[in-house]
């Protein structure tokens, strides 16, 4: 018989901005946006003799204002450097909702920080985010996606400018050599109940290519993508987030099932089509999502 995945709370995941931890401007703008997510770049964006400014930045940025209603991530550095051992100290500090480690290849190096996390008694509910991004991890991807039997790990979210450089795969509109290694993630997380963040387009003036891809996204089976510009904060959700169509489908089948004449029944007749209880857990969900975001802009129309 077939093991059905872990299912972990939904989060809203449609925009996740990346965010320079050196910049204070832009930290400071977080709180204006309407992004799902915030990823706290100590990473990449961040030169080497600017780790412990960022770090301080974001220190600064979290005891002055907390920031509401939106999911926290710090991308830390690698932790077979002295900057990223310096990051955990950091994150441990700040209790963020997730930490994201770069350049995952395998299992091992999930578990190397949960193990990180447990010792230094970090809350359960800060979780693991993991950085698809090289070839051994495209290549993992399902092995690494099964550490998600443990509590903390949440998501995996695909880079895709580290891998075009190691791989040497031209960055091509459609991404069509990409779009079976994008698959292999999408098909990782489906299988161990997690979720799967698209990779970045580096062009935020490009409307049309960002649209495009946010689309082809989407039809993937990404819950959201990651950003590097605000710009890109209202497409990713209006084309990540449920459709009203949709939302009507996954209310009528949560009230065919709601009908006491479905008690004990695993596949039923809603609309003239056969449904599965499987497909009530996934209606549930797209709701759920649906109820959020109505509740987020709920609480912005009473901010203005």
């Amino acid at each position: 018989m077939s093991r059905n995945p872990t299912i972990r709370s939904v989060r809203l995941r449609r925009s996740v901005l990346s965010v320079p931890a050196i910049n204070s401007r832009a930290l400071e703008k977080t709180h204006a946006v309407d992004c799902d997510a915030v990823i706290f770049d100590l990473e990449d964006s961040v030169a080497p003799e600017k780790k412990a400014e960022a770090r301080e930045n974001l220190r600064n940025f979290f005891s002055a204002r907390p920031l509401q209603g939106k999911e926290r991530i710090i991308r830390i550095n690698s932790l077979s450097t002295d900057f990223g051992l310096a990051d955990m100290e950091l994150v441990t500090a700040l209790g963020p909702d997730a930490v994201l480690l770069p350049k995952v290849d395998e299992p091992q190096d999930v578990m190397a920080l949960s193990d990180l996390l447990s010792e230094a008694d970090a809350p359960e509910d800060l979780r693991i985010w993991a950085m698809i991004e090289t070839p051994r991890g495209i290549l993992n991807a399902a092995v690494i996606a099964e550490a998600g039997r443990t509590p903390r790990l949440d998501c995996l979210v695909v880079g895709l400018n580290d891998l075009r450089k190691e791989t040497g795969v031209l960055p091509q509109p459609g991404r069509a050599y990409l779009v079976p290694w994008l698959m292999q993630v999408v098909l990782a997380v489906s299988a161990y109940g997690l979720d799967a963040i698209d990779s970045v387009f580096n062009d935020f003036r490009d409307e049309q290519g960002f649209d495009a891809e946010c689309l082809q996204g989407r039809a993937m089976g990404f819950a959201g993508k990651m950003l590097i510009h605000p710009a890109q904060i209202e497409p990713a959700n209006r084309h990540f987030g449920p459709d009203p169509a949709a939302i009507a489908e996954a209310e009528a089948i949560i009230s065919a099932f709601a009908d006491p004449a479905s008690d004990g029944l695993n596949v039923i007749n809603a609309g003239g089509r056969m449904v599965e209880r499987l497909h009530l857990v996934q209606a549930e969900s797209l709701v759920h999502k649906a109820r959020l975001i109505a509740a987020r802009q709920a609480a912005a129309r009473k901010t203005m």
